[in-house]
């Protein structure tokens, strides 16, 4: 089975401007999923089906077995205090779309190509829900930063003040999914042998209960 490259988070952002004051307004959070078809009856025809079919990265150029698509929005608003311009509120919103193979074949797949590919498919979904945790993090500690700023002299200064903030938080958040992926892709070897180690324990186990 050969390796595969994990996806770079693809991601969108946008602070928009307001003067209003929202009370209590939070971060707010989605997450979905959905899924793409693979066929095969073999592990090769099962890697050239997610190679074929599996979501187009820009980033890479090249397709991938899961991907997670990101979209930072939200707003900030600004209010006069103490002859300043402050942040009155600070929202920021994060949607996230877990894109997901399904084996068409599964049911009818031999005991030792099911298992192979449970256990893949199985660490796919947690490495995807992995970038979007990441992403779910820095939104927080943008929220957080944002909400924190100094009043300014005035609002054109402010405005600025969070445009650079919200880049600079942007682009931490690239670093640790780009992080995240080269760790996740040293060390796939070594963890699907292990993941499926645990998973051949598991069986013998049952069996041996029976």
């Amino acid at each position: 089975m050969r390796r595969f490259r994990f996806l770079s988070a693809a991601l969108a952002a946008l602070i928009a401007v307001s003067t209003a004051s929202p009370a209590g307004a939070e971060l707010r959070f989605s997450k979905s999923f959905s899924y793409f078809s693979v066929g095969g009856k073999t592990a090769s025809e099962l890697d050239e089906a997610l190679s074929r079919e599996g979501p187009l990265m820009k980033s890479t150029g090249a397709r991938h077995p899961g991907a997670t698509r990101i979209k930072f929005g939200g707003s900030v608003t600004y209010v006069s205090r103490g002859g300043k311009c402050a942040v009155g509120d600070a929202v920021v919103s994060l949607n996230t779309r877990i894109i997901l193979p399904r084996w068409v074949n599964r049911k009818r797949a031999n005991p030792d190509l099911a298992l192979v590919w449970d256990t893949l498919s199985a660490d796919i979904k947690r490495h995807e829900e992995r970038h979007a945790e990441i992403a779910r993090n820095h939104a927080r500690a943008l929220e957080n930063t944002l909400r924190r700023l100094r009043p300014q002299a005035d609002c054109e200064a402010l405005q600025a003040l969070v445009a650079r903030e919200s880049e600079k938080a942007i682009a931490e958040h690239d670093k640790d999914q780009a992080r995240f992926d080269r760790s996740e892709a040293i060390n796939f070897d070594r963890r699907m042998i292990r993941l499926l180690q645990y998973r051949l324990d598991t069986i013998k186990q049952q069996q041996a209960r029976q």
